[in-house]
């Protein structure tokens, strides 16, 4: 067979799999997990809201939205508030609007020192990163609250222990009040609460939204989702952020009884969780800048005067840690919310892998540690198929100099040449191909762990050892600027840190051990692919990259011991030994 149409085939499937996968799989490996379908026609009654959060016609959004720039500490003093205290969260909520825009992560920071700033998740109106929750009434026979509504506590400080209930009274004595609870970890609770103090019936929807100023920072790929998802009827569907923008009068709508809805980055989740037995009408929806996330119910309830209606759905506001996302999920009941976590089409390598990886690091307290565990452990796992990949790589290797022998015969002769090729792999009980089924079964393994080491907030700001401060980074450490000692940061193509340099040269090795190509260009081709994927890597994640070095380690003792075994490869290797030493000594002389 041809070397140059291996070449090509290797090339073709490589990029088939490594883009066109995720069609592939969709369309003959469903995945377990189910994909909604298209959104609904835009739904009635829901509420329109302005980027403070009101519940009035859109044409406040311009107005507001010229005040973007307002600083925290002014908007944080703007208003009365009370404060929000658990062990995972710091804020505050705004008694004007009944407005939860003042929201910290006190487990995570926004940078490697110790002293930076907490993650902040959610900011006032008017700030630069407004993002903020709120909840609210529409309905008949009501005049409901609205952003500009002033509500009264029943005490200043919301604790896992100390509920807050806000309430607020209209002129016709219908009173509104949200009782706020808060778990110890991200979970927000609201029960909506609705006494009609009027001497006619009311018609009331309790909603809920989340308004968000500009997209996510973080990059939104067919690999990593980023912005707006959700669960609907079991189904979860992602949304881009130009998908919102593109849609009719730039909404899209769905119908749902149970789920979620929300906003997703890299790192951190903002989602609302509505009644799961409600029918639940949601939307997302986005102008001049701002997104906005919405529920409402389907139905508005008829509420008779002096009666009482109340409603619970839950705010979610936090880092997407696999356990925590896992226990709302399984045991209180928000269905899929652990797959806010983009595991991708291999979830089903990814997830087991990942609590291997968590288990490892509550052994061994070093999350590099864990990673040189677990990359064993994988190698354990795949030696079966990598050995039958170097058995091959074996045989290809010890009939070789026939190989080359015949080619140098018959060089002008194509058709023979190939005829004498396929006699002699099947002479010597060769298959050409055999290496390239257990390349195919690593790529998935190799995909889940790049979902894992890229997306593990368990993973970020964990350091390796010496000059590995943060796994989820890029390797810092470069010798284009003398490995610091030269006070510039190089561009980011040229920052090659220690571990792809070490990344480029176990590759190159691995290559000396294969079966050299017979044609001139190939030979040049695969020798600069090491070189070519260190620059690749270079901007991944120093945990990846960590994987994939100890890995190659791993295949290179793995190659040598099986060709060491190989007794056609014994003989040429020890022959190439004797003519690298005879070539020494000669260059000595």
């Amino acid at each position: 067979m041809d070397d140059k149409r291996n070449l090509i085939i290797a090339v073709l499937l490589t990029g088939l799999i490594l883009f066109g996968w995720p069609y592939v799989a969709s369309t003959f490996f469903p995945s377990a997990i189910p994909v909604a379908e298209n959104a609904t026609a835009p739904t009635e009654g829901a509420p329109t809201d302005t980027p403070s959060g009101s519940a009035t016609t859109g044409a406040a959004i311009t107005s507001a939205a010229a005040a973007k720039n307002i600083p925290l500490g002014d908007a944080l003093k703007g208003s009365a508030r009370i404060l929000i205290e658990t062990p995972k969260l710091k804020g505050s909520v705004n008694l004007e609007g009944a407005r939860i825009d003042d929201l910290q992560l006190l487990a995570h920071r926004t940078a490697l020192p110790k002293d930076s700033p907490p993650v902040r998740i959610f900011a006032p109106s008017g700030t630069s990163k407004a993002h903020f929750a709120r909840f609210g009434w529409v309905g008949k026979g009501i005049v409901a609250p609205d952003d500009k509504s002033v509500w009264t506590p029943s005490s200043n400080k919301l604790t896992p222990e100390t509920p807050v209930t806000l309430s607020w009274i209209n002129p016709e004595l219908q009173k509104f009040e949200i009782i706020l609870t808060v778990d110890k970890y991200y979970m927000i609770t609201a029960e909506q609460r609705f006494t009609n103090g009027a001497a006619t019936e009311a018609e009331v929807a309790p909603f809920g939204l989340l308004s968000r100023n500009g997209k996510s920072p973080d990059p939104d790929t067919w690999k990593i989702h980023v912005g707006p998802m959700g669960v609907f009827d079991g189904k979860i569907v992602n949304i881009n952020y130009d998908e919102v923008i593109e849609a009719p009068k730039s909404e899209l709508d769905y119908s749902t009884t149970g789920g979620w809805m929300g906003v997703t980055e890299m790192y951190w989740l903002t989602a609302l969780v509505p009644d799961q037995k409600v029918k639940t009408n949601a939307s997302f929806k986005t102008a001049d800048g701002y997104y906005w996330t919405q529920m409402v119910n389907a139905t508005q309830s008829k509420v008779a005067p002096g009666a009482t209606m109340s409603q619970t759905s839950r705010l979610f506001a936090g880092a997407k840690e696999v356990e925590t996302l896992d226990m709302y999920a399984n045991k209180q009941g928000i269905p899929l919310l652990d797959y806010a976590i983009d595991w991708g089409w291999f979830w089903f390598i990814a997830i087991p892998f990942f609590w291997i990886l968590h288990w490892l690091f509550g052994v061994f307290g070093n999350f590099g540690v864990a990673i040189l565990g677990l990359t064993v452990i994988v190698r354990l796992f795949m030696f079966p198929v990598a050995q039958k990949q170097f058995a091959s790589m074996a045989q290809m290797r010890a009939v070789q100099p026939k190989m080359k022998a015949l080619q140098e015969r018959l060089k002008d002769d194509k058709p023979r040449l190939q005829q004498e090729m396929m006699k002699l792999y099947k002479d010597e009980k060769v298959n050409p191909l055999a290496g390239c089924l257990p390349i195919l079964l690593q790529i998935p393994i190799f995909f889940a762990l790049y979902k894992i080491l890229m997306l593990s907030i368990e993973m970020r700001h964990q350091p390796f050892a010496l000059w590995l401060k943060d796994l989820s980074a890029p390797d810092p450490l470069t010798p284009v600027n003398l490995f610091g000692l030269i006070p510039f940061d190089p561009p980011t193509f040229l920052a090659i840190g220690v571990l792809p340099i070490l990344l480029g040269v176990t590759m190159w090795l691995m290559q000396k051990l294969n079966p050299q190509p017979m044609d001139e260009v190939q030979k040049q081709v695969f020798a600069i692919m090491p070189w070519f994927l260190m620059f690749i890597m270079a901007p991944f994640a120093a945990g990846l990259q960590l994987y994939w070095v100890m890995s190659n380690v791993i295949s290179i003792a793995q190659q040598k011991w099986l060709y060491s075994r190989h007794p056609i490869l014994k003989e040429q290797m020890a022959k190439e030994a004797e003519e690298k030493a005879r070539e020494k000594a000669k260059a000595g002389t």
